[in-house]
């Protein structure tokens, strides 16, 4: 089976239908998702690409529920996250979805083993300990767990933005440009963490790059410009990728 065919037959980490998004109104709209319709099956690793403008960075915010659709919907599973209220949704981010930033976005007064572990703090949960054991050791901070934010590199900082996102095993994790801030040692161990979280641990990301190396260790790239999906590659490269995206630039 072709993994575009088995991708048909498997269920939906998250999807969105007829998605549009407008800013603005008149003549000054924009339109930054003129309808999408794309689904992100389980257990993958899908990167989402185009040129500045495009719409990537708005559709996954929108399909992880961080800003709201104009029209059309957006699901985690079977859950329209365009119906839910406030409150409603920042309790399913908050239990169901992880979410790892290039700002990494760590709590300053908080060690790394107190922000990796804050979203199950929050929710009043315990972790796995041999799960947190696990990825602590992948992304090499056994010996960091103590330590606050600003005694922590840049790419240590990122890596427990990483863990933070894993940990709570959330049913998707995105990621918004992870590796633009790092040095390109780091960006690979971090890459390389999140492939295997997917192949053994059945992890499911969707990752905005503009980055065609980055976008070398997805399973699939989805191309946007113009607010549509123009384009997708299966078994990527970062050479087909970057020949692709050169031909927005013509």
């Amino acid at each position: 089976m072709t993994a575009a065919a088995d991708r048909s037959v498997r269920t939906a980490a998250a999807r969105a239908v007829e998605a549009r998004k407008t800013y603005g109104v008149g003549d000054a709209a924009v339109h930054a998702l003129a309808g999408v319709t794309v689904d992100f099956p389980e257990h993958e690793f899908t990167a989402i690409m185009g040129p500045s403008g495009s719409g990537k960075s708005t559709l996954m915010q929108c399909v992880a529920g961080l800003d709201r659709l104009t029209s059309g919907a957006a699901l985690i599973g079977e859950t329209d996250i365009s119906k839910l209220n406030k409150t409603q949704l920042t309790l399913l981010r908050r239990d169901r979805l992880g979410f790892i930033f290039q700002q990494y976005n760590l709590i300053p007064s908080l060690t790394a083993r107190e922000n990796i572990l804050l979203p199950l703090t929050l929710a009043g949960t315990k972790a796995d300990q041999s799960w947190f054991d696990e990825i602590v050791r992948t992304v090499g901070l056994q010996d960091r767990l103590g330590n606050l934010p600003s005694q922590l590199s840049g790419g240590q900082q990122q890596r427990v933005a990483v863990a933070r996102a894993l940990v709570p095993k959330p049913d998707i994790v995105f990621a918004d440009e992870p590796t633009g801030a790092l040095d390109s040692r780091t960006g690979i161990e971090i890459l390389t963490f999140m492939r295997r979280a997917v192949d053994e641990s059945g992890q499911t990301i969707v990752m905005v790059t503009h980055d065609p190396h980055a976008a070398s260790y997805a399973d699939r790239v989805l191309f946007l410009a113009d607010g549509q999906i123009v384009d997708s590659m299966e078994a990527p490269t970062a050479d087909k990728v970057l020949d692709r995206m050169k031909q927005f630039e013509g």
